[in-house]
């Protein structure tokens, strides 16, 4: 409004300037210094401008300290268990030390150099160092309207979870020493760069593609590093000839549902407001998760005669992982069917595809999350069109370019992922080797890698 009235003020002077000054020369001086004086209000505005925009919001704050608990809750107790429960009894403990060491692990790498390396200026592939070390970040400074420091931690929940998850596709038979070194060197060299493209600012970014949550950054990025892991290293001893069920589906099914109500911190906090854009993505990620439980066991059911516990509990997580790329950008009905066919989809890949390739991935870290996030990634170009409940595209942008944008964001993802975790595990098996020796594994990790088990006679 002050802007608008110096503006007035000005035109005011300009004309009524002739009247009152007899020569040209006058004249001009007198605009002049009118136009100044506008510029100076004017200039003077902006600052008072962008201090309101860059303002504080207690409401969202509040969100996303939730957010970031609940996060942390999907990777621990969540994950763990989750996992726990998949493996024998033999090998519980280790895949709980290798997710919760793993989750600390990252959390100290993040604020050292792995915020920076995704969330600063650089070039299409990395940020930069500036941040390094949470350089310059103090509890006054803002991202949008939340304190930076609480984007910096609910970002670090990401990226702990999204190696957490890769401990799954070489799970029973990995030192415990090289998931350490794997998961650190992962997370400045994939994870970083992978999330810099698509949320820093980067190639992907500025290509347009889609991905609210992380289906690209977080669930393709593990599943590949899982199955290029679990190739590498090879299959389990005793595996297609031997009995390696789960020890707990009770255990699952906790896990399971830590998770289910985790990822609404996830998806949701993912909106960075507590606004109705929330509300969509909560709708979203429930009605997408039930409905890839029902189109599992609706498989399972046909396929196997029996509908399962373990069905239903993996369905969920199908369903929470190709949801997290669309959920800010499809609507309900969008989402019910996105849930449906990634169920559906998920239950051929760990079953019918793995069988086909024969690889060894322990706990189907890529059917599910590998393929979940690519069924969700590419249907986010589909399911987003208004006609079909979504939010729409951007300017220009038809169903079919969004479309190539996520496929070309898949690839991306998958390449980058797949090479460089290749030698990355690579080099560590030349320098420390990867699997333990085949005594140990027969006889379990916990007491040959950690020296205590979970369970006692």
């Amino acid at each position: 409004m002050k802007k608008f009235l110096a503006l007035l003020a000005a035109a005011f002077v300009l004309g009524t300037a002739g009247p009152v000054f007899a020569d040209e020369e006058a004249t001009t001086t007198t605009v002049t210094e009118t136009t100044e004086v506008a510029a100076e209000v004017v200039e003077a505005e902006a600052p008072a401008a962008a201090e309101e925009e860059a303002k504080l919001d207690s409401g969202n704050t509040a969100w996303m300290l939730t957010s970031t608990v609940l996060v942390i809750m999907m990777a621990i107790p969540g994950l763990a268990l989750f996992y726990g429960g998949l493996v024998r009894t033999k090998n519980m403990l280790s895949v709980l030390m290798q997710v919760f060491v793993t989750f600390s692990l990252m959390s100290v790498l993040w604020v050292i150099a792995g915020y920076s390396l995704a969330f600063t200026e650089g070039n299409a592939l990395f940020g930069g160092f500036s941040k390094a070390f949470l350089s310059g970040i103090t509890s006054d400074s803002l991202t949008g309207s939340i304190p930076e420091l609480v984007f910096v931690t609910f970002q670090l929940t990401f990226a702990s979870i999204t190696p957490a998850l890769i401990v799954g596709g070489f799970a029973e038979r990995i030192k415990f020493s090289a998931v350490l070194w794997f998961m650190a060197l992962w997370l400045l060299l994939v994870y970083a760069p992978v999330a810099h493209m698509v949320w820093g600012g980067g190639f992907l970014a500025e290509l347009g593609a889609k991905d609210f949550a992380g289906g690209t950054v977080v669930h393709i990025n593990a599943g590949i590093a899982a199955l290029i892991g679990a190739i590498v290293l090879g299959k389990r001893i005793g595996y297609g000839k031997e009995s390696m069920a789960p020890h707990s589906l009770t255990m699952t099914m906790i896990g399971a549902s830590l998770l289910w109500v985790g990822w609404f911190g996830f998806n949701v906090g993912s909106q960075l407001a507590a606004d109705g854009g929330a509300g969509l993505v909560m709708v979203n990620t429930q009605v997408a998760t039930a409905a890839a439980v029902l189109g599992w066991l609706f498989i399972e059911w046909l396929v196997k005669g029996k509908p399962s516990m373990l069905g239903g509990a993996s369905g969920a997580v199908a369903g929470l992982v190709a949801i997290t790329p669309a959920c800010g950008f499809v609507g309900p009905m969008g989402s019910i069917i996105l849930g449906v066919i990634a169920g559906v989809v998920c239950f051929w890949a760990v079953t019918g595809l793995k069988s086909m390739f024969r690889y060894d991935d322990s706990l189907d870290v890529f059917g599910v999350h590998g393929i979940g996030g690519i069924v969700g990634a590419v249907l986010t170009g589909v399911l987003m069109a208004p006609g079909l409940g979504g939010v729409g595209f951007d300017e220009g942008i038809t169903m079919g370019a969004q479309v190539w944008k996520q496929i070309v964001a898949v690839l991306v993802t998958i390449v980058w992922c797949a090479v460089v975790s290749f030698i990355l595990f690579k080099i560590i098996d030349l320098v420390i080797g990867l699997r333990v020796s085949e005594d140990k594994e027969r006889e379990g990790l916990d007491i040959t890698e950690h020296g205590e088990t979970a369970y006692h006679p």
